[in-house]
């Protein structure tokens, strides 16, 4: 059975993409696709792509319309190929084409709560329940969907989206075209404490966070505010749900984390980095740029060299782990062990060249 998702909102023949995203096309340029689906369950008039030569199986089987794919696997497809040298963004864009967002409705919900001295651009959309504080500016063609709290002195610039019950807490600031997922909390007080003879004193968190332009931040995400200056998400940084970013941390342009990433606060993150799933970074190090980090990884110092870094253990079959535990265990009675015959090999030594020289 063949499945083609959700059909977008209008089709496009395969000329059209072709001239539009710079394709050579192998195949009918009257042929038309109207939906996108996986490699393995594409039926007539969707579109795929493959990436990943782990499915070029499926390619071959694949009954799309079309799939974007490169010179190298082109031989392979059994039907119309658009070719291109990467074609994962390009089916990313023309996947856009197909499935656009919807425009903003201007308007705001009769139970939305908006302080009076709050700005909202006459373009923008304000979802029901939702509470909006004093100052507050909404900038043109944004949404905000149902139920977020925007407290006092939120900004966020023009076509931002803002999907529904999230918070921004007090100053934080949204750049532009950036989107907000469902459960995302940004500007919530770091986690700052003073140890006083055993216990914790509170220390006020009084920056910010600094959200760039073209930002994404997933679902249940959340960004601490700064305790001195601001926490600051740069531009074209996207970030997976369940994210924790502790406070005054910098995330470099363009740099993506996946789930379940943890940041400690004041880290600095290049530039175009990419951090494995439930990767831990250690607070006050650097990152820098073009570093890739792979999942479960623990980065306690700071990386000074681009390259692809790791620690995490792959997983092992439990009696093979079992034995690998009880042999790291039993290492350090190893080295005592080697330590103690260099010590006798020495001695020995000391002895010959005393001899020889009697």
């Amino acid at each position: 059975m063949s499945h083609t998702g959700r059909p977008g909102r209008q089709g496009f023949t395969l000329g059209e993409l072709a001239v539009r995203h710079g394709c050579e096309l192998r195949g009918d340029p009257a042929l038309m696709v109207e939906s996108v689906a996986p490699i393995g369950l594409a039926g007539p008039g969707s579109l795929t792509f493959l990436a990943n030569p782990k499915l070029l199986a499926e390619l071959r089987h694949t009954a799309a319309t079309a799939v974007v794919l490169d010179a190298a696997t082109v031989d392979e497809s059994p039907v119309a190929a658009l070719v291109v040298s990467n074609p994962h963004a390009t089916y990313a864009r023309i996947a856009c084409e197909l499935y656009p967002a919807a425009p903003v409705t201007a308007g705001v919900h009769p139970s939305a709560i908006i302080a009076a001295s709050a700005t909202i651009d006459a373009s923008a959309w304000i979802g029901p329940h939702t509470v909006i504080g004093d100052g507050v500016t909404v900038g043109a063609r944004v949404s905000v969907g149902p139920g977020c709290i925007l407290e006092e002195g939120v900004a966020l610039a023009n076509d931002v989206r803002v999907i529904g019950r999230a918070t921004m807490c007090r100053d934080v600031r949204i750049g532009a075209r950036s989107v907000v997922h469902p459960g995302a909390v940004i500007g919530s007080d770091g986690f700052g404490f003073a140890n006083d003879r055993g216990t914790w004193l509170k220390v006020p968190q009084v920056g910010s966070v600094m959200v760039g332009d073209d930002v994404e931040i997933g679902a249940n995400t959340t960004i601490d505010r700064g305790a001195i200056g601001d926490t600051i998400i740069e531009d074209g940084v996207k970030l997976d749900n369940q994210i924790q970013i502790g406070h005054n941390v910098r995330i470099g342009a363009h740099s993506a984390l996946a789930a379940c990433v943890g940041v400690s606060g004041s880290a600095t993150i290049g530039k175009r980095c990419m951090i494995g799933g439930a990767a831990g970074i250690v607070g006050h190090l650097s990152i820098c740029d073009d570093v890739a980090v792979t999942g479960l990884t623990m980065v306690s110092s700071s990386i000074t060299e681009p390259g692809m870094y790791s620690s995490g253990w792959p997983a092992e079959r439990t009696g093979d782990w079992r034995r690998v535990v009880a042999r790291v265990k039993r290492v350090e009675r190893l080295v005592e062990r080697i330590s103690k015959l260099e010590r006798v090999g020495r001695d020995a030594q000391n002895v010959d060249k005393k001899q020889e020289q009697e």
